[in-house]
């Protein structure tokens, strides 16, 4: 996620910040997946763990890219949960579950993000 967004026009510390919020997302939902986490974080507590403010890391990423932090956390949800479906034979109501979702709610989310049911989405990346 951080390729698309040009960090060298920001300040070391912003790039630097930038770049730790995405690795640190990658890492959560990675153990999410693989079970080694089991609450999706707050905004609240990523910037914590990332040792600065709610509101400097919302005013930092925003000035970096133009979006909320939490814009850039759905979207990485949406990528994970677009690969489970790809590469594994997982029931959808199982990969809501490792996603920290209700399944009824995680349908609404994929939909609202990505156009279509997670059923929908796997039929067509399996011809």
């Amino acid at each position: 996620m951080t390729d698309r967004l040009d960090l060298k026009k920001q300040s070391p510390r912003v790039a630097e910040l930038t770049t730790a919020y995405f690795a640190f997302l990658d890492k959560h939902l990675s153990e999410l997946v693989a079970g080694e986490a089991t609450e999706m974080l707050e905004l609240s507590e990523i910037s914590k763990e990332l040792c600065v403010s709610h509101q400097h890391l919302i005013a930092v990423i925003q000035q970096s890219s133009g979006n909320h932090p939490c814009h850039f956390y759905d979207f990485k949800i949406l990528a994970v949960a677009q690969a489970l479906l790809k590469e594994t034979s997982l029931p959808v109501a199982e990969i809501a579950r490792r996603l920290t979702y209700d399944p009824s709610n995680f349908s609404k989310f994929f939909k609202k993000y990505s156009g279509e049911t997670p059923g929908q989405f796997r039929k067509k990346q399996r011809p």
